[in-house]
């Protein structure tokens, strides 16, 4: 048997995505052929250009996962984080999404979540210095 050694891959094996298909390829055979992941990204700037907020995420296997929601204190109150919520919902629907799913940790919003009808569903206690990480979902509908 040859040696097999674990390295690095190349800048050229990752730009190809070469381990990503396969792995695609092999859950076709145990799910069916599902579209590619697709990014949804918006950012929202005030009248003078200024990144006043943002989201982050991507739509993979029908499932919305939001990475980063943001809107700086000084923007807060105003609803923008619904409003950049809502629009990527909209956004991944349109790309596929039947759920939404995301983290948050306790400090940060996961009563805003609640709110716009995310459901906890799990938690990881401890995840940093005495705080955990709460693990919500939601069934996305057009309405």
């Amino acid at each position: 048997m040859n040696t097999i050694h674990i390295v690095p891959p190349t800048d050229e094996e990752l730009r190809s995505g070469e381990l990503g298909r396969k792995l695609r390829h092999f859950n076709y055979g145990v799910v069916g052929e599902y579209p590619e992941q697709k990014y949804v990204r918006l950012n929202a700037k005030d009248d003078s250009g200024r990144l006043l907020g943002g989201l982050r995420g991507f739509v993979f296997l029908y499932w919305f996962t939001v990475d980063v929601l943001f809107v700086e204190e000084d923007a807060r109150g105003a609803g923008l984080d619904s409003r950049l919520l809502a629009e990527g919902e909209r956004q991944a629907m349109a790309l596929g999404a039947k759920h939404a799913k995301l983290d948050t940790f306790e400090w940060q919003a996961r009563p805003f979540y609640l709110k716009q009808g995310y459901e906890e569903y799990g938690r990881i206690d401890d995840y940093a210095a005495g705080f955990y990480l709460a693990h919500m979902k939601k069934a996305l509908t057009a309405g």
